[in-house]
């Protein structure tokens, strides 16, 4: 499956839903590098040396850096959804459905209801 590297403020919840569904999922928490005020491009070019998916909730910051390099190993951005699992299916089904990752931004937006 998908390889992610989610940054600092994405839900763990849906990080751990992700692993039910076998993803590879990586965390700021986990490197060591959360809480220390790194920059959006920092984060992005952590998860593009480790060739890693870009899971965040900060959409506006990254799609810009996507608009302005989309040399990546692709790049998710969610809205926020405190129903974390359908959140996390929804990544896992946007994800399959895509052919190939890299240069990819996705948007994963909650459903109205």
């Amino acid at each position: 499956m998908a390889h992610f590297y989610s940054n600092e403020k994405f839900p763990l919840p849906v990080v751990e839903e992700l692993r039910k569904l076998e993803h590879d999922e990586l965390t700021m928490q986990e490197t060591g590098r959360a809480g220390k005020a790194l920059t959006d491009e920092e984060v992005f070019a952590f998860a593009c040396k480790e060739n890693r998916n870009l899971l965040t909730l900060n959409r506006k910051h990254f799609i810009r850096l996507h608009q302005k390099n989309d040399e990546h190993p692709g790049l998710i951005v969610c809205t926020f959804d405190p129903d974390f699992v359908s959140l996390a299916r929804r990544i896992h089904e946007a994800v399959k459905q895509t052919v190939q990752l890299d240069r990819q931004l996705i948007r994963i937006n909650r459903p109205i209801r």
